[in-house]
């Protein structure tokens, strides 16, 4: 279902041109998530890596996930408790 959802998300990629002839990448529905290549492909590769980071950190907080195409990751979401250190 992640991968899934990685996919949903970066279908709702938006890319501009910059006037430098680079490329910045935003998913909207996941604020946030923006990244930059000197080409289109090289964004839309960064732009996954900093979904799947973003995911992470969500998920690893238990912050809410937007709902994309349907896939609402939010259901029977584990919510981690901080670490604890021995001693």
């Amino acid at each position: 279902m992640l991968t899934e959802y990685v996919e949903a998300a970066m279908s709702k990629a938006v890319y501009d041109k910059l006037e430098d002839g680079s490329y910045c990448g935003k998913i909207p529905e996941c604020p946030g998530t923006i990244a930059f290549g000197q080409t289109l492909h090289q964004c839309q590769i960064e732009l996954r890596g900093v979904l799947e980071g973003w995911l992470l950190v969500k998920i690893r907080h238990g912050d809410y996930l937007p709902v994309i195409d349907g896939l609402d990751l939010n259901k029977g979401m584990l919510v981690f408790e901080k670490a604890r250190a021995h001693g």
